[in-house]
């Protein structure tokens, strides 16, 4: 295939190397002719580098560079073209002249996408003589080694055309998932669980930037926690997708914004480009210290209350650690767990003693860290000594403040209710959504068979708890939860279409 890249900057450049890889001819346009220049010798060097390395032949690599074609002007003719890749300035205006220019010079059998990472397809689309011959295909940096795209096709796009961008996509190399024309489409839909719920953490004094990162690792089995994740994307970028996203949804409650992003932003707290963000980098950067070990009392007994599945859980996690098991009476310390609720509820429902009793995250039991819940009726004595306590066994400790459902529980609630909206909306295929996060985004798994591996009826519960002890909307159980929960199905089938009977 024969395809015009418009645009030698960041993305473009990285679709074209990904194109000629994968066989394709490639003309490389751009305003500015050095830009392209430019981008040809980028190309040229990651293709040898790729060989040095052994990941492709000397040969190869010199083949691919040899189908990469400049072209002096983007709207240059071309009667054998197939495809034109749209990676231009996100700018609307700019987009729908650019392919005005195009539709004009290039055959009526030339595709048109648009990389777009924001702006809606249909409205681009809208400009053109033929809206039907435009789709969004969507890449993301760095193009070689993110190896997944998103194909959005517009109100208009003619049918058929989805599904050849998307063979297209896989047949070099990448997945693709075909994503309904909506506010972020899918992967940045899908990474507003993550990041909105840690905000709101923040907001709440739950936990500090650095805790909350240690537990989506640890705990959660992320590749970077959140606050790094924004720190590495930079927040002006972040808060600028927070904000499209939730205002393009009429400001859903699920997708809400945080209030602590715009002074950030405003102070320059941008992440790793600026030097400061959630942490600190560069020269500036405090050297890295070990967590301090716990200086509590580790031989002190604890009592677990109740019979629940959790409770039994814990009891057995702190008996392998070496802890020392007593009845409520004494000076015992008491460990609750906590699933969608806090300790403080456990406090008042139960009638337990508030100086000693504490919780503990069920989902940090398995794992190399433990959540430890403070409420502010905890003895700090009694607090010293759980920590020392759940770090027997050589286990790693963050307290937390109380709150319903703790870090892990709320961050991964929030992941797997998102995903599950996006499903529900018929945004994507469940299993196209699983697959975009993962590649996408880095997860350990995708959210819908997450939630799937935690257990429908388990996430049903926790949501709806959370909902209930904060009467928070944003934690409202979706439809699409709550009736795979009821009905048995997996939160990862699409289920019986009606339209289709």
């Amino acid at each position: 295939m024969r395809i015009r890249i418009v645009g030698a900057g960041v993305m473009g450049r990285g679709i074209a190397q990904w194109a000629v890889t994968a066989g394709h001819t490639v003309e490389l346009a751009d305003a500015r002719r050095e830009s392209v220049d430019d981008a040809v010798l980028f190309v040229r060097t990651m293709l040898e580098r790729a060989a040095e390395k052994g990941r492709m032949s000397a040969e190869a690599a010199e083949a691919a560079v040899g189908r990469l074609v400049p072209v002096d002007s983007p709207a240059a003719p071309g009667d054998d073209v197939e495809l034109v890749v749209e990676a231009v300035l996100e700018d609307l205006d700019v987009k729908t002249a650019l392919f005005r220019q195009l539709e004009e010079v290039l055959p009526a059998s030339t595709v048109f996408a648009t990389n777009t990472s924001s702006l809606p397809v249909t409205r681009i689309a809208a400009g053109l003589e033929d809206p039907s011959r435009l789709a969004g295909l969507h890449f993301f940096n760095p193009v070689p080694l993110m190896k997944v795209a998103e194909v959005i096709p517009g109100a208009l796009t003619r049918p058929g055309l989805p599904e050849k961008l998307a063979e297209m996509v896989r047949a070099g190399g990448h997945a693709a998932v075909v994503v309904a024309d909506t506010p972020g489409f899918l992967i940045n839909h899908a990474g507003r669980g993550l990041v909105t719920e840690a905000l709101a953490l923040l907001e709440e004094c739950v936990g500090d930037p650095a805790g909350i990162d240690r537990i989506a690792r640890d705990v959660l089995g992320l590749r970077m926690g959140p606050f790094e994740l924004m720190d590495l994307t930079g927040l002006d970028v972040t808060a600028t997708v927070i904000d499209t996203i939730w205002e393009g949804f009429r400001y859903s409650d699920r997708l809400r914004a945080s209030y602590l992003t715009p002074n950030r932003v405003a102070a320059g707290l941008h992440g790793r480009k600026t030097g400061r963000g959630f942490h600190t980098y560069g020269s500036a950067a405090p050297a890295a210290e070990p967590e301090p070990a716990p200086a509590g009392n580790a031989a002190r007994p604890v009592h677990v209350p109740g019979d629940s599945a959790d409770a039994a859980a814990l009891r057995d996690a702190l008996t392998a650690s070496g802890a020392t098991p007593a009845p409520l009476t004494g000076d015992a310390l008491v460990l609750v767990p906590v699933w969608g609720t806090s300790v403080a509820a456990a406090v008042a429902e139960l009638g337990l003693p508030a100086a000693r009793t504490l919780g503990v995250d069920p989902l940090s039991l398995g794992t190399s860290r433990r959540v430890l819940s403070v409420t502010p009726a905890a003895d700090p004595e009694a607090a010293r000594d759980a920590r020392a306590v759940l770090a027997g066994g050589g286990h790693r400790v963050t307290p937390v403040r109380d709150t319903a459902g703790s870090v892990a529980q709320r961050l991964l609630a929030s992941i797997v209710s998102v995903a599950s909206s996006i499903a529900e909306r018929g945004i994507a295929a469940p299993a196209d959504i699983d697959t975009a996060v993962t590649a996408g985004l880095g997860y350990p798994t995708g959210p819908l068979a997450w939630g799937e591996r935690v257990g429908a009826r388990r996430m049903l519960d926790l949501q709806r708890a959370l909902h209930a002890t904060t009467a928070d909307p944003r934690y409202r159980p979706t439809r699409w939860l709550t009736e795979r929960a009821q009905l048995g199905l997996p939160l990862t089938e699409p289920g019986t279409d009606p339209a289709a009977h």
